[in-house]
């Protein structure tokens, strides 16, 4: 009789499909019953012995592997990654803002723009040489990260005002890590593109944070007192010595954080979780379940009563939405399960949790994308908003997905609908990053033709703030508002208040320069023949 054969029917005895794996050990037939096992759970999808075999067998698959560290290749690849933090991390490598007449001030050091992805490709090659990966993928992956940082270098100044231009290199400090991870995951998924790998990889990614972060404290501790012990001494470390400590450090620690932590010769599905972060991380996570859904509930109920805090407060808003990406991520966390681990009774609680959560986060998440919505409409676009609003429609898209998946799904499989969901959000999460990368600096951008006919005390105004710009004279009671080159006259204060403009925005120039400006149309269109300053 054939393995599957005997799995088939001994399908409802686990005990006696238990002697038959220990029989297969000790004869050299596992990978047989490993197939069979596979085959099984690929034509019955919900029989949870089949799940929980499937499982089983991958991770004792792993562990047979083995996770053994090349620490030659982490040593000369992280100290690769430490000398270019060092290096790039000097003042001679500063980011300049450009601002009126090419006035230049610093603003940000170099690396914080290329650290993510000279990491990543450093990653890459670890992980590509130990484990064995697909060297042109690998190249391919690493050459479109570089050159994303370099996009970033070469087209910022194209944002236009100094207030976009910051905005946008600070986007970037977040924006190009999240696209290194990706690219990295992109490489390690590649042959393994079901939802179940891309989850792993999710879940490991944490895990990497985690020990990075941890390896930062203690780094940060030996810094701390060595910098403390010599200052007792009377002896003051340089500058260069000092990026050495804190910028090398980093770049070293990048490297080896991942090389700890994740096996390059298994796929992410494959990798342990039995110890590190994730066996002290899982249950805390789901302890915090009850809690989300109280905190939740408690900021529904208290919306009314103060319905307006983040339609008129930036900090507020921005409490908001920080508080849902930490609840998708707790969501994602607290679902991952390993076989055999939770009974069904607790599955079932977890199930109902994650809807709930998900329902209410939501509701929250609808509310916090008016708030910004009425914001923009009523001061301006900007690079921040423009980024922001993205992410809540994609939360937005993923919540409504785990919600409709969960639905359709049968209790069994809640765990596989959810996988689905962020699987489809890793993407929708890439593109994202990938369209504010590339198109702020074009959406933004000053109309530099139109702006150089102005008199300079405009152009100043143009390129010192952003949008909406109103001016107006000395002695003059007329109000403008610039708009491609023109000035467009405000007919009174009814229109002003109307479009929301507040007085803090309204400049002062000289009249004859105001003059000079052409006019636009009239706001409104029919308000008639625009009056001189």
């Amino acid at each position: 009789m054939s393995y599957d054969e005997t799995i088939s029917n001994l399908a409802q005895d686990p005990e006696q499909l238990e002697q038959v794996y220990q029989v297969a050990l000790k004869t050299g037939d596992a990978e047989s019953f490993k197939e069979a096992v596979d085959a099984s759970h690929t034509k019955e999808p919900e029989n949870m012995l089949y799940a929980a075999w499937f499982h089983r067998l991958k991770y004792t698959a792993a562990q047979a592997k083995g996770h053994v560290v090349a620490w030659a290749w982490v040593v000369s690849l992280g100290a690769i990654n430490a000398i270019l933090f060092w290096w790039l991390s000097s003042d001679q490598f500063t980011i300049t803002i450009t601002g009126f007449q090419g006035a230049e001030s610093d603003f940000l050091p170099v690396i914080a723009i290329l650290a993510s992805s000279l990491t990543a490709v450093l990653v890459l090659v670890y992980l590509t040489v130990v484990g064995r990966g697909d060297r042109r993928l690998s190249a391919l992956i690493g050459i479109l990260l570089l050159i994303a940082g370099a996009y970033v270098l070469l087209i910022y100044s194209q944002t236009g005002i100094r207030f976009f231009q910051e905005q946008y290199l600070t986007l970037m400090v977040l924006h190009l890590p999240l696209l290194a991870w990706a690219g990295v995951g992109a490489f390690l998924i590649a042959r393994h593109r079901d939802s179940a790998n891309r989850i792993s990889f999710l879940i490991k990614s944490l895990e990497v944070i985690g020990a990075g972060g941890m390896f930062l404290i203690v780094l940060g501790l030996f810094t701390a007192i060595t910098v403390g012990l010599f200052e007792a001494l009377d002896v003051d470390f340089p500058e260069t010595v000092l990026r050495l400590f804190i910028a090398g450090g980093t770049g070293l620690i990048a490297v080896v954080a991942t090389a700890v932590v994740y096996n390059p010769t298994a796929p992410p599905d494959e990798q342990s979780f039995d110890q590190g972060i994730y066996r002290l991380a899982s249950p805390l996570v789901r302890a915090l379940l009850p809690l989300t859904l109280l905190v939740l509930i408690v900021y529904i109920v208290f919306i009314p009563f103060n319905f307006r805090a983040p339609f008129d407060s930036r900090e507020v808003l921005i409490i908001y939405n920080v508080m849902l990406f930490a609840v998708i991520a707790l969501l994602l966390g607290a679902a991952w399960i390993r076989p055999g681990e939770l009974s069904s009774r607790m599955t079932s609680w977890l199930r109902w949790s994650v809807i709930a959560i998900a329902a209410l986060a939501l509701i929250v998440s609808l509310y916090a994308l008016a708030a910004i919505l009425y914001r923009t409409n009523i001061d301006r676009l900007t690079p921040n908003r423009f980024a922001i609003i993205g992410w809540n429609v994609v939360n937005i898209g993923l919540l409504i997905l785990i919600l409709v998946l969960q639905f359709r799904a049968r209790e069994r499989r809640f765990q596989q609908g959810l996988y689905r969901a962020y699987s489809a959000g890793t993407v929708a999460y890439t593109l994202w990053t990938v369209i504010v990368i590339v198109a702020i600096p074009w959406l933004f951008g000053v109309n530099k033709e139109a702006v150089e006919s102005l008199p300079v005390t405009v152009q100043k105004l143009v390129y010192e703030q952003p949008e909406p710009i109103l001016l107006k004279c000395f002695g003059s009671q007329h109000i403008y508002l610039l708009e491609d080159g023109e000035k467009r006259w405000i007919n009174n204060i009814d229109t002003f208040n109307d479009r929301n403009y507040v007085w803090h925005n309204v400049f002062n120039v000289p009249c004859n320069d105001l003059r000079t400006v052409p006019d636009g149309v009239p706001i409104p269109a029919n308000a008639g023949p625009p009056p001189q300053p």
